[in-house]
């Protein structure tokens, strides 16, 4: 406390150019101690952008400190972009501020970059902006751009997404082909956001083929010409509004299966047969309850019969009391 309070009286006597000095004095220290801090921690860095052609000014990389964003990434990112010679421009090319809002918007800064210089030397038409888009949008910006350099293969059906390991179609004739299809694809990069995915390409082809086939006059005009199935599904444009375009389909595999007509015909003739047995088991029941419906009415007729015949000799009695009936002799008096 005293000394404090000696430095205040000490601080009080000084003249005001001593005061002045002694503040310039102050801000060269603290200037000093800054070049010092931003020397041991961004000088590399800052000195390996600018014989690289880079602009990151020494400020930026301060304010990437304060901005917890990682200057080592963004420096690295930027010198690879200058060495490829893509987003040069300065106002619209990929800055340093660009790649800090990448950054910090969870993007993958190194991978857009790879993306964008592989697509330049592929001469596919990949900007920035799109990059990271794609890259934001959840897909694999890298491995799209490598996708339309390098066509990729997809099976259809799918062995490792489907229990199934072929296609089943029926032709017009009744017989089973099974079939195993390969699509060759490749990246739409104008589509990739918001196109379908690898699993609509699958259904899609696989409709085809399979409505190619229906329509066929028969199973032999599939097996001699299988690449009429593929143009006829190619034809269809079965990739539009995905994020890939086909670029082949190709019948690798195709087998006969069960006919499927004789058996459905077998089925019918069976089920006919059955229905014919059963209509005639009704005839006969129903000719076998008249037949008991008769024998029944024949017993009720005897029996009125009998009770006709019953009655006669009763008549015949009554007839005698009254006097109705005499006694005739054999010479008819």
């Amino acid at each position: 406390m005293i000394l404090l309070n000696r430095s205040v009286v000490v601080f009080a006597e000084l003249e005001p150019m001593q005061m002045v000095l002694l503040f310039a004095a102050a801000l060269v220290g603290l200037l000093v101690l800054g070049f010092l801090l931003f020397f041991a921690r961004y000088f590399s860095l800052w000195l390996q952008a600018y014989m690289s052609n880079a602009r990151v000014s020494p400020f930026s990389l301060i304010g990437m400190g304060l901005r917890q964003v990682n200057p080592r990434v963004i420096v690295d990112a930027k010198i690879k972009a200058m060495q490829a010679g893509v987003g040069t421009d300065p106002t619209t090319g990929i800055t340093t501020a660009r790649l800090e809002a990448l950054y910090l918007a969870g993007g993958d800064v190194p991978r857009v970059i790879q993306a964008i210089v592989a697509a330049q030397r592929a001469d596919i038409d990949l900007d920035f902006d799109r990059a990271a888009a794609i890259d934001l949008a959840g897909r694999d910006v890298l491995d799209a751009v490598r996708t339309s350099v390098y066509p990729k293969v997809i099976d259809c059906p799918d062995p490792d997404k489907s229990a199934k390991t072929t296609l089943s179609a029926v032709a017009k004739n009744g017989v089973e082909l099974r079939i195993r299809a390969r699509v060759t694809v490749r990246t739409n990069l104008g589509q990739l956001i918001g196109g379908a995915t690898e699993e609509t390409i699958i259904a899609r082809v696989g409709e085809g083929i399979i409505t190619s086939i229906g329509s066929a006059t028969g199973h032999l005009a599939v097996m001699e010409n299988p690449d009429r199935i593929s143009k006829a599904v190619l034809d269809r444009g079965l990739d539009a509004h995905t994020a890939f375009e086909i670029v082949s389909i190709d019948i690798a595999d195709i087998d006969i299966g069960e006919n499927i007509g004789a058996r459905l015909q077998a089925d019918q003739a069976e089920a006919d047969t059955r229905k014919a047995q059963a209509l005639a088991e009704q005839r006969r029941a129903n000719a076998v309850a008249l037949e008991q419906e008769m024998k029944a009415k024949v017993a009720e007729n005897r029996a009125a019969v009998l009770l006709a015949q019953a009655e006669v000799p009763m008549a015949m009695a009554q007839a005698f009391r009254e006097g109705n009936l005499v006694a005739v002799n054999q010479n008819g008096r």
